[in-house]
């Protein structure tokens, strides 16, 4: 398709979504026709068991507006999300899952606040939600650490419905379950203008939700990678360093007094007890191993980064080149 101006991406991860697929496609066409955006849509079939990429299949063959992307088995979002922002061209690219409850007359609002309001990534926040109580609950616990972690005033991260400029999501690697954290990763990145806008959420027509509790012990495990990565992965040894220099210092001033002790017990001939005897001095000696091998891993990790970083690892916003 070519590339139109203002025109808008949509990326759409499906898992096991048949029954809602054609009603979504529909409902975004109509949406997009009322608002005259020229679009795209990009759906991503994470290894679904039913006969979502047939549905899939039939769209694109009836529409060239439709692209499609089947994994061999189930990567998960992350990796759809990843996939659907290296092809996608839009000047726009939104995200939306595919089990309608994210709405599509979200769309030319969101168009709209990068467009005309300059904002770099805009984040859905679904204030009235139709979830079960057991899984609110959770959510907005994992939403204030992460807000806190993160230092971005957003109430709902892991809100399927974002928009983006296209630059922005260019830049962006995803693995593992980093979606939850792409609002930190722009962030990281340089693009600061992150805002969030209430939209509707829908009940669920069809199927099952796709996601267990655990997602929210694995999400705060993501949480500290995150964290660490997009502080310490330009100088690492900032953190191991800063342990390391603790730890050691710690131990070697104990040792220093407990021998300084020992010392000054001969020499007013008061009662004398072995450093060794003493269960401080391992506490000691552990701590002075620690510090030592935390010193080496953050030099190691200096080290690997010495050898991988390269011109990737930068965004560039603009470049001005030498007339020829």
């Amino acid at each position: 398709m070519s590339v139109a101006k203002n025109n808008v991406s949509l990326i759409i991860p499906v898992l096991d979504e048949q029954e809602s697929i054609g009603e979504l496609y529909t409902w975004i066409k109509k949406v997009l026709k009322t608002s005259k955006l020229k679009g795209e849509l990009i759906f991503i079939d994470d290894g679904s068991t039913d006969d979502s990429w047939k549905e899939i299949s039939k769209l694109a063959a009836t529409d060239d507006h439709v692209q499609g992307l089947r994994f061999t088995r189930n990567y998960g979002k992350s990796a759809a999300l990843h996939a659907g922002f290296q092809i996608c061209t839009g000047d726009v690219v939104i995200t939306m899952d595919a089990d309608l409850q994210d709405s599509p007359d979200e769309i030319p609002k969101l168009h709209r606040m990068i467009m005309e309001e300059g904002h770099h990534m805009v984040s859905g926040w679904k204030k009235v939600r139709h979830d079960p109580f057991e899984k609110r609950i959770p959510s907005k616990f994992f939403n204030w650490v992460t807000r806190i972690f993160s230092g971005i005033k957003l109430h709902d991260f892991n809100c399927g419905l974002k928009a983006y400029q296209n630059r922005v999501v260019k830049g962006i690697h995803l693995y593992g379950e980093r979606h939850r954290y792409i609002p930190l990763l722009v962030k990281w990145n340089g693009y600061k203008k992150i805002t969030e806008t209430i939209v509707v959420h829908q009940a669920r027509k069809y199927g099952m939700t796709k996601f267990g509790f655990e997602r929210y012990i694995t999400g705060f495990l993501d949480l500290l990678s995150v964290s660490f990565i997009t502080r310490f992965r330009k100088n690492p040894m900032h953190f191991f360093g800063l342990l390391g220099t603790l730890s050691f210092m710690g131990g070697f001033g104990i040792t220093v007094f407990l021998v300084v002790d020992k010392i000054l017990n001969q020499h007013y001939d008061l009662p004398v007890r072995d450093v060794v005897d003493q269960p401080i001095f391992f506490l000691a000696l552990v701590a002075l191993i620690i510090g030592v091998q935390l010193f080496l891993a953050g030099f190691l990790a200096e080290m690997i980064i010495q050898v991988s970083t390269n011109k990737h690892d930068y965004q560039i916003e603009e470049e001005i080149k030498p007339n020829a």
